[in-house]
């Protein structure tokens, strides 16, 4: 455990959930993060990840109660009874009289309606609309702040996405810093976390495609994890989460009524995506299987070397696995971008259907 860092306060037992364990020694020449605290690895990192689960539920819940859901319900009311106006006021101008602003009977002695009132209907709809919108909040929120916390990672590892070779070179990267540590057990106590939500929330089209995608991730980010592929899973990680910023965005428009800039928002969703998950993912596949000829497949815990034939062509042919995974998902991606270049605007295919 790790009770040097932590506080004087915190009852001894409680240590492996609010700090990294594992303390040891930095490298004799450090390749990243000269400056930071390393780490080994083990069981106890998982205290982390359940305290990141714990602390990911309570402020998905306060943004989306407290935050998001009030601020759609505004919003959505606001469009609603100004688009009632409009329609209202189009039909008087059309010779139906001239209606009071009070609601009193207009020229042809009939009671105008109330503009302020929101039929059951329309309730449901602004409700389903207002939850769905606040779900989405939570995605957009956590793969902002973690992409800009993975670029910064990336940038100080001596890695080129262009040429990911360079993230086999001088394997096992042992001990890690500090920031890759917490950063590789934030973004897998997310995807746990994932995994709750997608049985919580109503199933969509692609439930089992989904939970699918988010087992395969957890299961390649604790084994690579374990067996010192973390920079590969670093960069794979940076790649993932960019596009995944602007395809809750469009949905969070289009909820809005905002039609426009959610089908803008879902062209940069769709380059992003071909991309960083068909081009530069490729090429971190190709990279992996590369490596098999340089790196040697050795089993040496006491020095990190744990890459074995068995272990490196599971992680292999689960990068596969995602890459067909994600192909399936661009095949729904290509007709949603097909329905917004014939005019029929943005509509996401996995979404569950319209009640």
């Amino acid at each position: 455990m790790n009770t040097a860092q932590a506080p004087a306060w915190l009852p001894h037992q409680l240590v492996p959930f609010f700090t990294l364990s594992y303390p040891t020694a930095p490298p004799l020449h450090p390749d990243s993060f000269p400056e930071s605290h390393y780490y080994g690895t083990g069981l106890l990192d998982g205290c982390i990840i359940i305290s990141a689960i714990a602390v990911m539920a309570v402020l998905r819940d306060v943004t989306r109660v407290f935050l998001m859901e009030p601020f759609a319900r505004w919003k959505l009311r606001r469009t609603l009874q100004s688009s009632k106006r409009k329609k209202l006021a189009l039909a008087n101008g059309n010779g139906n009289g001239a209606a009071k602003s009070n609601g009193h009977a207009n020229g042809n002695g009939h009671a105008r309606r109330d503009t302020s009132l929101v039929t059951p209907a329309e309730q449901r709809k602004m409700n389903r609309s207002v939850t769905r919108f606040a779900e989405q909040s939570w995605s957009v929120i956590y793969y902002t702040a973690q992409f800009c916390f993975g670029l910064y990672v990336h940038s100080r590892l001596p890695t080129d996405v262009l040429h990911p070779i360079n993230v086999w070179t001088n394997y096992p990267h042992i001990p890690l810093a500090g920031p890759i540590k917490f950063y590789y057990l934030l973004q897998t106590a997310f995807y746990m976390h994932q995994i709750l939500i997608l049985n919580a929330e109503a199933r969509r089209k692609d439930h089992w495609q989904m939970m699918t995608h988010h087992v395969i991730t957890v299961i390649l980010m604790v084994g690579s994890y374990y067996y010192n592929y973390t920079r590969v899973g670093c960069l794979v990680m940076v790649l993932m989460d960019f596009c995944d910023i602007f395809l809750p965005l469009a949905k969070m428009f289009r909820y809005l009524g905002m039609t426009t800039i959610c089908d803008a928002t879902f062209v940069v969703f769709l380059l992003s995506w071909l991309v960083t998950r068909h081009v530069l993912f490729v090429l971190v596949i190709i990279a992996t299987w590369k490596a098999q000829y340089t790196i040697p497949r050795i089993r040496d815990p006491s020095r990190g070397f744990v890459m074995t034939k068995e272990s490196y062509l599971t992680f292999f042919g689960m990068l596969v696995a995602l890459q067909i995974i994600q192909l399936i998902w661009f095949g729904m991606i290509c007709r949603v971008a097909y329905r917004v270049v014939s005019g029929q605007g943005a509509e996401d295919s996995r979404s569950d259907d319209e009640g």
